[in-house]
């Protein structure tokens, strides 16, 4: 089984997942819009161009999204995108790439379990975690 979060994003999911590759160091294996697919004629004629589907692979791992419909787009709640890093200093540096122009809910500091801890809601309205856990 594999178990993968699915973002829903306002009509920037290009942008976003663009942004991502930068800050995690990922590749973009898909980029899909609605143009030429089954759902082009769901959307409204302004919104073909935006993301139908996105594949972004980082290390092991998969991030996936899509542009909502903008009749179905909800703002993001309920849920943060948890990275575990290994290196303090790399998990600063995604901290601080991804908190910039968004909204930085706990710095990143050293917590009881962690040797870096922080919370924040990047640009495109995502939250994130960003944890590097204590050496065992």
């Amino acid at each position: 089984m594999q178990l993968n979060p699915y973002l829903l994003f306002n009509g920037q999911c290009e942008a976003a997942f663009k942004f991502y590759e930068k800050c995690l160091g990922g590749r973009i294996e898909v980029m899909t819009t609605y143009v030429g697919s089954p759902a082009e004629k769901q959307v409204p004629s302004e919104w073909r161009n935006k993301i139908l589907h996105a594949r972004l692979a980082v290390g092991d791992e998969v991030l996936m999204a899509s542009d909502a419909p903008p009749d179905r787009f909800q703002k993001p709640q309920g849920f943060s995108v948890s990275l575990g890093v290994k290196d303090p200093a790399e998990a600063d540096r995604i901290f601080q790439a991804l908190a910039e122009n968004g909204t930085v809910r706990m710095p990143i500091q050293k917590t009881f379990w962690a040797e870096r801890f922080g919370m924040l809601v990047d640009r495109f309205g995502i939250p994130w975690m960003v944890n590097c856990e204590k050496a065992a």
